[in-house]
């Protein structure tokens, strides 16, 4: 008999101890689920909506101009090839291949006698939510309807309506990318004409893109049709600024990852190893503390500890200061800072950082894991070889990086292999399918007639 008990003090009455006492249930944890949502609530993350459908006209536009040689001065490179639709809108290279160059992608190799541009090319996707920073160095910065700022020499124009507007008018004034230099001939070994200006003459070089564009009768009917209320003699290309933007918010944005339907309440959406890499991130790891708000990214800047590489930028040359360039303090306090990068669909934007430095995820997160490590031990083959003898890894400058690193990197994390796994897991969650394959936007001519990648 007392076997007997014994048994039913362990099965059914599992709520009456076997002395007669009464206990009460444990009360149920919280799911993951529960947690998770209270994490990512307290950082401002939220479903993104739908982008409000755009003036067709100024997205044909748009998209002819994106994909249009014709916007540099030597003819021979389009928005289009370092922001490459079979690349995710980007190059896929560590930094990039200005005018000059040839090939497109990863393929593509420098002119005779020219350098890389100092800086990654980042992608375009989700370009036109409205980030407040652009830029790696953050240059340029605004609230949309509120004005946008832009560091240096460079006036803005009055009026933009879209920060990507704003964007859209400087890439055309800079010599490395697409401008050119004097003496420069185009692909027709005519003398490039946008590079004789000099670089305080913006207003210039704007004026006459906009001639070559109106040269083109089918260029003005499609200007006539986006812009139908302005006269063709008050064309400006500010207007062209804002048919590329039109076009990229319309084409570019892809926000239906799993990571979106999770945050639409799906709790399915997510697999169990990307739950707890979410964990982390807006947990332990602290990764929401930059890449927080919709876009988990774009809204501040940082000294990251990245590695260095490239002919870098300004005064700072071989290096590169970042905002630190544009903005000195008494104690530098924004040296080597960059924008936070913004991680929709991150899995398909590689290489990372500002200097391309790493060309996974796996191992960004490592990077993060200990960064005065990684720093010290950064292995150069993970870059392209021309570009390992522009490695910056000497003791005086990893020094000089660490001096300014955000203080939430100072530490190790010293993540395990487990735990790397499930945030690289998160990450890859933030890829809207839609964004694998961009090849149906490559039109099959443009109307200057130059070849398209």
């Amino acid at each position: 008999m007392k076997h007997f008990g014994y048994g039913l003090c362990l099965g059914a009455l599992t709520l009456v101890a076997c002395d007669g006492a009464t206990t009460s249930p444990e009360p149920p944890g919280p799911t993951i689920d529960a947690e998770l949502r209270r994490n990512i609530a307290a950082w401002g993350v939220i479903p993104i909506g739908n982008m409000p459908t755009q003036n067709s006209a100024k997205v044909a536009l748009g998209q002819a101009l994106f994909f249009d040689k014709i916007l540099s001065g030597n003819k021979d490179i389009s928005c289009a090839t370092c922001h490459d639709p079979s690349a995710s809108l980007g190059d896929g290279l560590s930094l990039a291949v200005g005018t000059g160059g040839s090939g497109v992608g990863p393929a593509r190799t420098l002119g005779p006698g020219r350098e890389f541009v100092p800086r990654n090319a980042p992608s375009l996707l989700n370009s036109g939510l409205g980030s407040f920073y652009m830029f790696w160095d953050a240059r340029l910065s605004g609230f949309q309807g509120g004005g946008f700022t832009l560091q240096g020499d460079t006036i803005l124009p009055p009026g933009l309506r879209h920060i990507l507007t704003a964007q859209a008018l400087l890439p055309v004034l800079n010599r490395r990318e697409m401008r050119g230099m004097p003496g420069d001939q185009d692909v027709f070994g005519e003398p490039n004409d946008l590079a004789e200006f000099e670089d305080s003459q913006t207003p210039e070089i704007w004026q006459a893109l906009m001639a070559r564009l109106l040269a083109s009768p089918e260029y003005v009917q499609m200007f006539e049709a986006a812009f139908p209320n302005v006269l063709a003699s008050t064309l400006r290309f500010t207007h062209a600024a804002e048919a590329l933007s039109t076009f990229q918010m319309s084409a570019f944005t892809k926000t239906n990852s799993p990571f979106d339907r999770y945050l639409d309440r799906d709790d399915a959406a997510l697999t169990t190893e990307q739950k707890r890499g979410a964990q982390l991130f807006f947990g332990e790891a602290q990764c929401v503390t930059c890449h927080n708000g919709p876009f988990l990214g774009a809204q501040s800047f940082a000294n990251v500890g990245a590695p260095q590489i490239g002919p870098g930028v300004g005064n700072a040359a071989p290096l590169d200061h970042g905002f630190g360039e544009l903005i000195v303090t008494e104690h530098n306090f924004y040296k080597f800072a960059f924008r936070v990068a913004p991680l929709r669909n991150v899995e398909l934007t590689a290489p990372y950082m500002h200097s391309g430095a790493y060309p996974t995820l796996d191992a960004v997160v490592r990077h993060y894991s200990d960064v005065p490590a990684a720093l010290r031990d950064y292995d150069v083959t993970q870059i392209a070889p021309e570009l390992r003898g522009m490695y910056h890894g000497d003791d005086a400058t990893i020094a000089d990086i660490l001096a300014t690193l955000d203080g939430r990197l100072q530490r190790p994390f010293d993540f395990t292999d487990q735990q790397m796994s499930d945030l690289v897991a998160f990450l890859k969650s933030l890829t809207d399918p839609a964004a694998r394959d961009l090849s149906g936007l490559v039109p099959r001519s443009v109307p200057s007639g130059l070849s398209v990648n």
